[in-house]
Formats: C-alpha cells, sequence, structure tokens
C-alpha cells in the first residue's frame, strides 16, 4: 500500500541527497525512511544489550561441521 503525499522540503537538501543515492525523490525518501526504521531497530536492540541471556551454539546454527 502506498500513499501519495504533499511535503515542503529544503530544496538543497533534497538534492543532496538525491545525488548521494543516484535515484528519484521518491526512492531516495524511501530509502531515508527505511533508514529511520533501521536506526530504530538498532537502537532497541542496543537497550537488550546485557539483559539477554543466550546460548548459542554457532557452529550448530551456521550448520558447520566440527573439525
Amino acid at each position: 500500500m502506498t500513499r501519495r503525499i504533499t511535503a515542503n522540503l529544503p530544496a538543497d537538501l533534497l538534492n543532496d541527497a538525491t545525488s548521494v543515492t543516484g535515484k528519484g525523490i521518491t526512492e531516495t525518501i524511501v530509502a531515508g525512511l527505511q533508514l529511520i526504521k533501521r536506526q530504530r531497530a538498532a537502537s532497541k536492540s542496543r537497550l537488550l544489550k546485557g539483559h539477554l541471556d543466550l546460548d548459542v551454539d554457532l557452529d550448530a546454527s551456521r550448520e558447520r561441521h566440527r573439525r
């Protein structure tokens, strides 16, 4: 599902962003929104540091054979 929006954006910021991504306006804005979403998820996961007790066998989880 998509939404059509109208937004007033600083022209220099938009031009810089589209030149960095090499994509159009819509794709650049979508990339920015995805970045914000990833940053929030990363922040939430950092808050869990030291609060989870995990016992994971990395070789088994990677389906590697021990030598």
